[in-house]
C-alpha cells in the first residue's frame, strides 16, 4: 500500500502551481476545470511516485493556520543534499519567504529547513 496522492486548497491555483514548479522541480498536468462546481486543479508531480493535487473552489473558508495544530502541518520536500537544503532555503529567503526554522539538524537526525509558503502553509526541505 502507498499514498497515492495528497491535496490541498489554495486560494492563487496559479501562483501556487507556479510556486511548486520553480522551488521544488513539479510538473504539472494541464489542471482540471468544473464549472459547474467551480472548482479547478492541477495535479503535481515530483520525482518519484509523489503528487500533490492543487485546488480551488468558489467559497471555500481561509481560516488561521497555527503551526501546532491538529491534522496535516507540512509537506516535506527531499532536495538530496545539506548544500541543496541550504542553497534552497536561501533562495526563497532571498525571493522573500519565511524562514521559520532552519538548516539545521534536528534532534532525530534530519538536516532540514522550514518555511511559509505563500498560502501560509509549512513547507519542510530536507536532505
Amino acid at each position: 500500500m502507498k499514498i497515492e496522492h495528497m491535496a490541498m486548497y489554495v486560494n492563487d491555483l496559479e501562483s501556487a502551481r507556479n510556486f511548486f514548479m520553480k522551488y521544488f522541480n513539479a510538473t504539472s498536468n494541464d489542471g482540471y476545470h468544473n464549472p459547474t462546481k467551480k472548482f479547478r486543479s492541477y495535479f503535481l508531480s515530483f520525482d518519484g511516485e509523489a503528487r500533490l493535487e492543487i485546488m480551488n473552489k468558489a467559497d471555500m473558508v481561509d481560516g488561521d493556520k497555527p503551526l501546532t495544530r491538529t491534522g496535516f502541518i507540512h509537506v516535506a520536500f527531499s532536495v538530496g543534499s545539506k548544500a541543496a537544503v541550504d542553497e534552497l532555503t536561501a533562495r526563497l529567503k532571498a525571493d522573500g519567504f519565511n524562514v521559520i526554522s532552519g538548516p539545521r539538524t534536528t534532534g532525530d537526525g534530519y538536516y532540514e529547513s522550514c518555511i511559509i509558503d505563500l498560502e501560509g502553509n509549512q513547507i519542510e526541505i530536507t536532505e
